[in-house]
């Protein structure tokens, strides 16, 4: 079920779940907005998804192992459709982009996505935690190595122009996110609604085009 892909990102999406292993990790997610890190062990786990604790071992490993599966779940919420079809035409390709912009606002902005960020910078000062570096690697990063190939295959059919595909991604994040999330985590109740991600997600292709769109396109 685990597997890694070749930015080592360890994946567990959501085809190789199964709808049990699903719920579990849904149980799991909503035990961690209810009731915070202290709330997420593997007895309530398993007592809310009524299974046993080596199920869970089973299926997930250690707590690790059940985290980087929630945080996975997660990012994959975000440009996990992506199909021959986005790379036909500029405007195609523009109209994914969008689409990936509307799906990261929607995931960060969400209250699965701030408890796990919040618990992640709780325990960053314990070296020990190891919450962080998996919250960077199965969530952050899957998002990233997503982007990483889009935005090469994009480059590859003449649609966009730059250098270094890390950087150029970089920027569009930021154009994305700015400090829309950072707001959130301190405790701005002020979320944006569909409509204003959605214009939001607009805007920030179109400043993302006027620097890397190919003339050509």
């Amino acid at each position: 079920m685990l597997q890694t892909d070749h930015s080592g990102v360890q994946d567990y999406g959501q085809s190789e779940l199964t709808i049990r292993q699903k719920e579990v990790l849904e149980n799991a997610l909503d035990l961690l907005v209810s009731g915070g890190g202290k709330a997420l062990t593997t007895a309530n786990i398993a007592r809310a998804s009524n299974c046993s604790k080596e199920s869970l071992y089973k299926w997930f490993g250690d707590r690790n192992g059940l985290l980087a599966a929630m945080m996975t779940v997660q990012g994959s919420k975000v440009g996990a459709v992506l199909n021959n079809d986005v790379f036909k035409s500029t405007a195609a390709f523009k109209e994914y982009l969008v689409r990936f912009a509307t799906e990261l606002l929607t995931v960060l902005s969400g209250e699965i996505s701030l408890a796990l960020n919040r618990l992640a910078i709780g325990q960053a000062s314990d070296e020990a935690s190891q919450l962080g570096p998996l919250l960077m690697k199965n969530g952050r990063g899957l998002i990233e190595a997503r982007a990483h190939a889009f935005l090469n295959s994009a480059k590859d059919k003449g649609f966009l122009k730059f250098a270094k595909v890390d950087e150029t991604y970089r920027v569009l994040y930021g154009l994305i996110v700015s400090d829309f999330h950072v707001r959130l985590l301190l405790g701005d109740n002020n979320n944006m609604s569909a409509d204003e991600i959605e214009n939001t997600a607009n805007q920030a292709v179109e400043q993302f085009y006027k620097l890397f769109g190919s003339i050509k396109s």
